[in-house]
């Protein structure tokens, strides 16, 4: 049977989250959002990281403004700016592993997901560091659905990259979970062990692809 670890990125979004949430609960389905922490910082997204942790989702760090990959973001303080001031925001409210999604520019995979420095802090924090394997571009390909089936299809364990933000999943996320489900595929918040080349703050895999130090 395959298996499918659906996630959101770049939320929460005070009019797109509620109503991802809501088909994922009309469906039983559980998921993992990786937040920005600019969202975060605001009553409105405080509450719907409250509300995804209460209905049972997985919720990570996916930095504070999403604008520069750590390994492209020439700052000295840009950990500092990004994780950690997003993990601030996220403690309070999230307990237990931490989790930190790089930001792709694109949903794509390469060097400049990590500085040397970023991959340094989620070691010795004992984050660990949640990749993707399926990427159906739902921000701007209205046939995102149809790509997605055919990604998940293709894999033993797909962990899909959708987005909760406007003009992306919201339209067509009660037909994929459908069609998912109708196909036989079963939903897990379990993670692709290739997906997490750093669990809990160990490294399990090289990181020379995707660390640029």
């Amino acid at each position: 049977m395959r298996r499918v670890t659906l996630s959101f990125d770049n939320g929460p979004d005070p009019d797109v989250t509620p109503r991802v949430l809501e088909r994922l609960r009309e469906r039983e389905v559980l998921a993992h959002f990786y937040v920005l922490g600019k969202h975060v910082a605001t009553p409105a997204g405080r509450s719907l990281v409250e509300r995804a942790r209460d209905e049972g989702h997985v919720v990570g760090n996916h930095s504070y403004t999403h604008v520069t990959p750590l390994g492209s973001d020439l700052r000295p303080d840009a950990v500092e700016q990004e994780i950690v001031r997003t993990e601030a925001l996220l403690s309070p409210l999230v307990p237990g592993p931490k989790r930190f999604r790089p930001f792709g520019g694109g949903g794509l995979l390469g060097r400049h997901l990590l500085s040397g420095a970023a991959r340094d802090y989620l070691v010795a924090h004992g984050y660990s560091c949640v990749l993707w394997n399926a990427v159906p571009r739902d921000w701007e390909d209205p046939g995102w659905v149809a790509t997605a089936l055919a990604q998940t299809g293709a894999l033993e364990h797909a962990l899909v990259v959708l987005h909760d933000v406007p003009e992306a999943c919201l339209d067509g996320l009660a037909a994929f979970l459908d069609a998912l489900r109708a196909r036989g595929d079963e939903f897990t918040t379990d993670l692709p062990p290739a997906c997490v080349p750093i669990d809990g703050g160990q490294i399990r895999a090289d990181l020379s692809e995707i660390v640029n130090a």
